[in-house]
């Protein structure tokens, strides 16, 4: 059984996460065997820091044990999951476990710098430390149906995206809900993308991204009316259009990190993640710029 530490409570993942995996207040067809989570620390956030004292609370009424920093947990477990809402903020958090060697999930975004994701996978690397980063979006049981069903109806030619988009400038553009949509796009188109055009207002985000075989992208990140997750994806011998159910999505992720837990392999190459945050940092850059042709920093070549 995998001990798991939960750090930062500033969000419902923290509850979600831990009934899912330790089979309480749930019901069974949302529970993930493998792991337990047995300690956790609340920590501190300039995002919500008032959604921290009722999940801290809930938690409490888990019988989970606090600590009041991250190094206290250090020791007492087998993997570590870093929940804070701030992406700007996990560099730091991460540190202390990935120095000691731990195995770490960081919930999306892995960083809100592509800076900061390179150093924390160059340390991951350096401390030979599994690490896994990632939206629960990319697990959708719709997602993984598109995937495997291009042994009939072809590869993915193409593909569009919507996403909730709501903003927080802790989270600037797409780094904060948006990212949802984002790694849905991956899930779909792979890494590779080399460029991109982005157009943004209040309401609404449109981007299409140019991936290195030729293919194209695009993403709607939606701030005013009805809003929700789904997808279209252009295959050779067929089109698959799908809203995603969200039922599911925290179960099926948590298969995969506590999957990385046991075995120290990550479902997904830390590189895709990386690039993920140079895509998001490239459409910033793009909208800026009047939806401008603008290159992605970064761009996963593979092995």
């Amino acid at each position: 059984m995998i001990r798991v530490g939960i750090v930062d409570f500033d969000t419902s993942h923290v509850v979600a996460f831990t009934q899912r995996i330790n089979h309480v207040d749930v019901d069974s067809e949302q529970w993930v065997n493998g792991a337990k989570v047995t300690i956790g620390c609340p920590g501190e956030s300039l995002l919500s820091p008032e959604r921290i004292p009722g999940f801290t609370q809930q938690m409490q009424k888990y019988g989970v044990p606090l600590v009041e920093t991250p190094e206290e947990i250090i020791g007492r477990v087998d993997a570590v999951m870093i929940e804070s809402v701030d992406g700007n903020v996990h560099y730091d958090r991460a540190l202390p476990f990935l120095e000691a060697g731990i195995p770490i999930f960081i919930d999306k975004p892995l960083a809100c710098s592509l800076e900061h994701a390179k150093a924390i996978a160059n340390l991951a690397k350096d401390r030979n430390a599994p690490i896994f980063s990632s939206s629960s979006l990319r697990y959708a049981p719709e997602v993984i149906k598109t995937q495997e069903a291009q042994d009939k109806v072809g590869k993915i030619l193409g593909a569009e995206v919507c996403t909730t988009a709501t903003l927080h400038p802790r989270n600037p553009g797409l780094f904060h809900y948006g990212i949802h949509g984002v790694e849905t796009l991956y899930a779909l188109m792979g890494p590779g993308c080399q460029s991109v055009w982005a157009t943004s207002n209040d309401d609404t985000d449109v981007i299409s991204g140019l991936w290195h075989d030729g293919r194209m992208g695009t993403l709607r990140g939606i701030r005013k009316g009805h809003s929700g997750f789904g997808f279209t994806t252009y295959h050779e011998k067929s089109i698959v259009r799908t809203s995603i159910d969200t039922n599911f999505i925290y179960r099926e992720i948590l298969k995969e990190i506590i999957k990385m837990f046991e075995t120290g392999e990550s479902p997904i190459d830390i590189s895709e993640s990386i690039e993920i945050i140079a895509f998001i940092e490239a459409t910033a850059r793009s909208a800026k710029n009047h939806g401008s042709k603008t290159e992605v920093a970064y761009t996963f070549e593979g092995e």
